[in-house]
């Protein structure tokens, strides 16, 4: 059984990273079974979710993880693709994982909208003196982490142009195609749909999430996909 240790569903309904919702939307996908586990990121083996286990076998990094499960079980899902396929898989995926989630990061904890529903639903849980430590000390390290990125450096209007920017370009991407790639759904839709989940689910209302929202054919996507892979 592989097991999945990610962060705890916030929100009531989905993961809050991404990247850990990409793989249990992967597994599910590829028809793995597994089990989901809530985790600290401080006994990862990395310092960060997700991780997974399988057998005596650990695997670190949402990248690493889906490259270990394609090696061990096959790939069902990317098997049949092309070159071209694949390459613009690549680069829809690194849209998501290198540009797009700055901004959805910043609209989250610097922002102060979003930090006003977001460090409750993160931290709210947490007993004294913990709930009034640590939200202030992971904004804290959120800024650092924009800042010397590059994206906390802007001001909040170009932060959310240059968000505003991926989605559309991902919407000309998209089409009217049903997937990512075409009529197939594949591993660069675990991540699309991550992402989009996580900008379109959470009640931050924010430039970014009213700019998705304004994509008919992004929408459509992620709730062809919630509807298909529910939400892990």
């Amino acid at each position: 059984m592989i097991v999945l240790h990610q962060f705890p569903r916030v929100f009531g309904v989905l993961n809050p990273s991404p990247f850990c919702m990409k793989v249990g939307v992967y597994l599910r996908m590829a028809g793995l079974p597994h089990e989901l586990r809530d985790a600290d990121p401080r006994k990862a083996p990395r310092g960060k979710l997700p991780w997974i286990e399988d057998g005596g076998k650990v695997v670190a990094d949402s990248g690493s993880i889906l490259e270990y499960l394609r090696a061990t079980y096959g790939d069902p899902l990317d098997g049949g693709l092309d070159a071209e396929a694949r390459a613009r898989g690549h680069a829809i995926r690194r849209l998501f994982e290198e540009s797009l989630y700055w901004a959805m990061l910043y609209g989250r904890f610097i922002d102060p909208a979003g930090w006003a529903v977001t460090g409750p639903a993160f931290f709210g849980s947490f007993p004294w003196p913990l709930n009034a430590v640590v939200p202030t000390l992971a904004r804290k390290h959120m800024a650092k982490e924009l800042w010397f990125q590059g994206t906390g450096r802007h001001p909040p209007d170009r932060i959310y142009a240059s968000g505003t920017a991926d989605l559309a370009a991902l919407a000309v991407l998209l089409g009217d195609r049903p997937y990512c790639l075409g009529d197939a759904a594949t591993s660069v839709d675990a991540t699309g749909y991550a992402f989009l989940a996580n900008i379109l689910v959470p009640p931050v209302e924010t430039p970014l999430k009213r700019a998705a929202q304004g994509m008919a054919n992004l929408v459509a996507y992620h709730d062809r996909m919630a509807a298909a892979w529910g939400t892990p």
